[in-house]
């Protein structure tokens, strides 16, 4: 089974179930290509190098507000952005700018043919500028292809000082990155981030910090009942429900009390 994509729902929430991107309509590129203004020569951005203009000027065109498969799809078309222009896209004031830009280092970063070296430049980029990664949409659509995967083979330091910071999107960032090792059935990093983001003061980083537990249970389910046996008296609630959710009805209910009936 691959890796989550993206997720869907409301922003309050900051989770949600998973979804498999859709892929770009047979029609969508050449729609927006013969819309595209006079002067882009009718191309599309796999054609020539891409800027950040053309990107919002084809962005401009979507309906308002733009949905987000769209969006997607323009960034999948966009792949070959270089990261000066995707960092020009990133630092746009609005969101569905940034979305475009973390979808398309996203799009590069599981794209089979990208080299090292730019796999290395997006995740810099990432890192660096975190301040403009400022929601848990924009963490959520890159950050395990982006840092995690990045880090499969290398020193993982840096998710530990991401785990340690002021800033909650960090954090979230620290956990999330780790799916891309649980997914190779490596998990020993998952449960130390988890510690230490245990008693995280931030709704968004509890649910993310449940949401990965979870997903190591599915690899090895012993290891989330003794964590959950030794630490879910003091877990957020959220981390707790969330971590809970795929065990059968039985083991749930050791940990989470069941709803009373009206």
């Amino acid at each position: 089974m691959g890796p989550p994509v993206f997720k869907t729902g409301g922003a309050a929430l900051g989770v949600a179930r998973w979804v498999r991107l859709p892929r770009a309509p047979a029609t969508l590129n050449a729609d927006l290509d013969r819309r595209r203004p006079r002067g882009t020569g009718g191309l599309s951005c796999r054609a020539m190098a891409v800027t950040t203009d053309d990107f919002v000027r084809r962005l401009e065109e979507l309906p308002t507000p733009p949905p987000m498969g769209r969006i997607f799809a323009l960034a999948k078309d966009c792949i070959d952005m270089e990261p000066a222009e995707i960092e020009r896209l990133l630092q746009r004031q609005d969101h569905a700018a940034r979305i475009g830009a973390v979808s398309i280092m996203d799009w590069q970063a599981r794209r089979r043919s990208t080299t090292d070296e730019r796999r290395g430049e997006l995740f810099e980029l990432y890192v660096r500028r975190h301040d403009l990664i400022d929601t848990w949409d924009l963490v959520d659509r890159s950050a395990i292809w982006v840092v995690g995967e990045y880090l499969v083979e290398r020193p993982r330091d840096v998710l530990y000082e991401l785990a340690r910071s002021p800033d909650p999107m960090r954090r979230r960032t620290a956990i999330l990155s780790t799916y891309a090792f649980i997914r190779r059935n490596d998990l020993d990093d998952t449960y130390r981030i988890a510690e230490l983001l245990r008693h995280d003061p931030d709704d968004l980083v509890n649910k993310a910090v449940g949401w990965m537990l979870r997903e190591a249970g599915k690899r090895d389910e012993p290891r989330l009942l003794a964590e959950l046996d030794d630490h879910a008296a003091t877990m957020p609630r959220v981390t707790v429900r969330y971590a809970v959710e795929k065990l059968e009805p039985s083991a749930r209910s050791r940990y989470v009390a069941p709803k009373r009936r009206a």
